[in-house]
């Protein structure tokens, strides 16, 4: 009996292997298709006949089971395709939850297509295979699916230029592989999860352009590899958590354009690996800590529009290399330090406080 099941096993093999996907993933691929309507490159052209493993633009399968593993559909690619009809892509219709019958899906990509819509189907997050989910830059509405926590393979969550409203789902911490969040420009609320820190792979966290509130969260802090974290244009208030300066790999910190008060913690400006760092636009005060020095690499330092008071710290003179900086519209007073940064910078880096003086300002 057993010998039986084998066989009939590798018959029913043979025959995918023989005609390509099976007929439900090539249904579902289909039914997806038909709540899309893209009229201007005839991408869909190919997706004919009874294997959607061959010559279908766009789906790629497992070359033993020959389900279908990946749709990967770019609105904004290098494809002949896209060079010979001059143009960008464009879509409207909405991701269909037909998707969801492929269980054996490892990349949803569906990028860039501007006009695709409706809700992102709830059960996608369902697939147990999926390890990246790619919606950037079309008009997707709604919410992030609240269950999409149990997607445990995830590294990749893109929803980024999209339209997406209500909080960030608690579930989010679950997804333990996660190595790339952006959900920057659409419309969330609430607050970012407390313990967003269990996301211990993560090395980008971008969630600029929304309307989040609440504190940053000290976890984040916890994220050994976080490299980029983007949280400006929100409406995040409280003040900077000190542990983010101790961050060992963090390169990239945008926080502007919130609501943030209290003072700069020292530890960002003495941490050396941190080369992007944009507080401005907040209401942060006190001095500017003078803790500056030879390891000190910015490519960008912006501190304007604050209630920064007091000197700018001669240390800035000792950093190996600053590139741009803003200290502009605050409450600086005193005279600018000499020599490197200062002498490259224009007055605009100065401009609105309140007395101070020298090159490239007025003399003292």
């Amino acid at each position: 009996m057993r010998l039986t099941g084998v066989l009939l096993v590798t018959a029913l093999t043979l025959l995918l292997a023989v005609n390509g996907c099976p007929p439900s993933d090539r249904a579902a691929v289909l039914a997806f298709k038909a709540a899309l309507n893209e009229p201007y490159l005839g991408i869909f052209n190919s997706w004919s006949g009874s294997d959607c493993c061959t010559n279908w633009y766009g789906v790629s399968c497992d070359p033993e089971t020959k389900r279908v593993a990946d749709i990967v559909l770019r609105g904004e690619s290098e494809d002949p395709i896209f060079e010979k009809a001059g143009r960008s892509g464009y879509m409207t219709g909405s991701i269909s939850p037909s998707l969801c019958q492929l269980d054996r899906l490892t990349t949803l990509v569906v990028a860039d297509w501007k006009d695709i819509s409706g809700d992102i189907p709830p059960c996608l997050a369902s697939l147990p295979h999926l390890r990246i989910l790619d919606l950037i830059g079309n008009k997707l509405s709604g919410e992030i699916p609240a269950d999409i926590g149990k997607l445990s393979r995830l590294t990749v969550l893109n929803l980024a230029d999209n339209q997406i409203s209500g909080s960030i789902p608690a579930s989010i911490v679950n997804l333990k592989s996660l190595m790339h969040l952006d959900l920057s420009n659409n419309k969330l609320c609430g607050e970012i999860p407390s313990d967003i820190g269990k996301l211990s792979m993560m090395s980008r966290a971008l969630l600029s352009r929304n309307q989040l509130t609440g504190p940053i969260p000290g976890s984040l802090a916890n994220i050994y590899r976080l490299a980029d974290l983007d949280l400006s244009m929100n409406q995040i208030t409280g003040s900077i958590p000190g542990q983010l300066g101790s961050m060992p790999v963090l390169s990239t910190l945008n926080l502007d354009s919130n609501r943030l008060s209290g003072e700069i913690p020292t530890s960002l400006l003495s941490n050396s690996g941190i080369n992007i760092l944009n507080l401005s636009r907040n209401s942060l005060e006190g001095n500017v800590p003078d803790v500056f020095g030879p390891k000190t690499y910015f490519t960008l330092l912006d501190l304007s529009y604050n209630n920064l008071r007091g000197p700018i710290p001669k240390s800035l003179s000792c950093a190996k290399y600053i590139g741009h900086l803003d200290l502009s519209n605050n409450h600086l007073c005193g005279a600018i330090p000499v020599g490197s940064p200062f002498d490259h910078l224009e007055a605009s880096s100065f401009a609105n406080n309140d007395c101070l003086c020298g090159t490239p300002l007025r003399t003292c």
